[in-house]
């Protein structure tokens, strides 16, 4: 009897099973079937699915933009510098060559472009070489001096601050103190040794600087030697009022022409 029970219950079971398998007809007839979209497509899809699926062709549009943009700025600073840029004549580059030659001339030999500029030329080339002449004595003192005192103090130095036997200073006592002096008597001497040097060089330069300011002021400015003063006697207006007359005075009046 259990027996029965139990493959009757099992039976029962796997019927169930499958009925429940099998689609159900009665929902599916019931569905409404929705027509197919064929008029127009969704834009917006379409869209999406470009910039989601395609990102390859959006990047390579992007950078053709930046490109195109770099190429066009490119264009517009070329044009800009091309405006800018002075077209000299003959005649401006001939002046320009005038004003510029002299003071190379006088870097590579002093006066040389003081020469070449004329005018004053035949007192400043003295000056010039007089600086120089100068220069060369100031520092051949010093340096002469400064040798023999350090040879003293070297001397006193080692063999305790006595004498040198052969001194060329026999006024010099022996001691410490004289020796102390001896030493910033020679860093003086080197010092202005050192001075000179500098102030030759410097002194190199000015006269080139001045020989291309005179030529800038020859060739390019209009700075000639007609200079003339002219006094004349003149009526000088006084201020005056509502009530009372003031007369001109009589004054003086300067012209000068440059």
């Amino acid at each position: 009897m259990n027996r029965l029970l139990i493959i009757l219950l099992l039976l029962v079971g796997s019927f169930t099973i499958l009925r429940a398998q099998e689609p159900d007809s009665l929902r599916r007839d019931t569905i409404p079937k929705v027509a197919p979209k064929t008029a127009t497509p969704d834009v917006t899809d379409s869209l999406t699915v470009t910039a989601v699926g395609d990102s390859t062709a959006v990047d390579t549009t992007a950078a053709e933009t930046r490109r195109e943009r770099r190429q066009r700025e490119k264009r517009e600073r070329e044009a800009k510098e091309e405006a800018q840029t002075i077209f000299k004549d003959s005649a401006r580059l001939a002046l320009e060559a005038l004003s510029v030659r002299p003071w190379k001339q006088s870097l590579m030999v002093p006066g040389w472009g003081q020469i070449t500029n004329g005018g004053w030329w035949w007192l400043k080339v003295p000056v010039i070489y007089g600086g120089f002449v100068s220069a060369v004595l100031v520092f051949e003192f010093n340096n002469r001096y400064y040798h023999d005192i350090l040879e003293d103090v070297q001397y006193r130095i080692n063999n305790n601050h006595a004498i040198p036997p052969n001194t060329k200073f026999p006024n010099q006592k022996p001691g410490q103190q004289i020796t102390d002096v001896m030493i910033i008597a020679k860093d003086a001497y080197r010092r202005n040794r050192d001075l000179t040097v500098l102030v030759t060089v410097g002194f190199w330069g000015l006269q080139a600087v001045e020989a291309y300011v005179t030529s800038m002021l020859k060739h390019r400015w209009n700075i000639g030697d007609d200079l003339s003063i002219k006094v004349s006697p003149t009526l000088l207006p006084q201020p005056g009022s509502a009530w009372a007359y003031q007369p001109a005075a009589i004054g003086i009046k300067v012209k000068m022409n440059f």
